[in-house]
C-alpha cells in the first residue's frame, strides 16, 4: 500500500476528528481543508472539484432498483462541459446556435469511434440512434452513452444543450449501491455548495425504489480533489 502524503495524513486525522456533522458542518470542514496548514504542507494551488458520494439502500443487480438520473444544479458545476450532438437537418442548426461543441451524423460518429473523445456530453436526436448505436462500446463504459432516462436522447436539442452546458450532471448507482457526483468547485460559497448538494439529496431520496426496504440513504460523503471525505449526518 503506498504511503500517505503528510497533507493527506494530516486532512485525514481532521476529517476523524470531525466526525459525522450536518451538511452545512462538512462544507465548512471541506473548505478549512487548504486553510491553516501545518509547516511543510502546502496548500492545493488549483480551484479542485468537490464531490458526494452516496450509499443507498439498494441492489443494483435488480433491474427496479436502479437509480438513476440527472439534474441541473442552482449554481451549476463550476466548468463549461464539452458537448457534442449527433444530428442530421435542421437539428444541426438548432445544434450550433445552442452553443454545441460539435454536431454532425455519421461522420461524427466514425471520429468516436476512431478513439476520439474530446467531449464531456454527447447528445443525440432519436433519428439518429442507428448511427449512434454501434458506439455503445465506445460511449457506454465511459459513462457518455446517449439515453433518453438521461435526456441525452432528445428531439429538444437546444434545451439539452443549453442545460449541460448551464451544468447538468448525469448519476448513476454503480455495482456496490453507491450514487457519485460533481457538485461543484471547492470556490464555490459555503451556501452554493449547500445548495446544490440539498438538490441533489432531495432528488435522489425522491427515487427510492418501491421495492427498496429498510433505510434508503444509508451514507453520505462530501469531498474534493485532493482531499479525504468528510461524513455528513443523514
Amino acid at each position: 500500500m503506498p504511503k500517505k502524503s503528510k497533507r493527506i495524513e494530516h486532512l485525514t486525522k481532521k476529517a476523524i476528528e470531525a466526525g459525522s456533522v450536518s451538511l452545512e458542518e462538512a462544507v465548512k470542514v471541506l473548505k478549512s481543508f487548504n486553510e491553516n496548514l501545518p509547516k511543510g504542507i502546502k496548500p492545493v494551488k488549483f480551484d479542485q472539484s468537490v464531490e458526494i458520494a452516496m450509499r443507498l439502500g439498494v441492489d443494483p443487480k435488480q433491474a427496479d432498483q436502479l437509480v438513476r438520473g440527472s439534474i441541473v444544479l442552482p449554481h451549476g458545476i463550476g466548468k463549461s462541459q464539452r458537448v457534442i450532438v449527433f444530428a442530421q437537418g435542421e437539428n444541426v442548426q438548432v445544434a450550433e446556435a445552442a452553443g454545441a461543441d460539435a454536431v454532425g451524423g455519421k461522420e461524427l460518429a466514425d471520429k468516436v469511434s476512431g478513439g476520439w473523445l474530446d467531449f464531456d456530453v454527447a447528445i443525440a436526436t432519436p433519428d439518429m440512434m442507428g448511427v449512434v448505436g454501434p458506439l455503445g462500446k465506445v460511449l457506454g463504459p465511459r459513462g457518455l452513452m446517449p439515453s433518453p432516462r438521461a435526456g441525452t436522447v432528445t428531439q429538444d436539442v437546444a434545451t439539452a444543450v443549453a442545460d449541460y452546458k448551464a451544468g447538468k450532471v448525469e448519476f448513476r448507482v454503480d455495482a456496490g449501491g453507491n450514487v457519485h457526483s460533481v457538485v461543484g468547485r471547492l470556490s464555490f460559497t459555503p451556501e452554493q455548495l449547500v445548495e446544490n448538494i440539498e438538490a441533489l439529496l432531495s432528488l435522489v431520496q425522491s427515487m427510492k425504489p418501491a421495492s427498496s426496504k429498510g433505510v434508503f440513504m444509508r451514507g453520505v460523503t462530501i469531498s474534493a480533489t485532493m482531499t479525504p471525505g468528510v461524513s455528513v449526518a443523514v
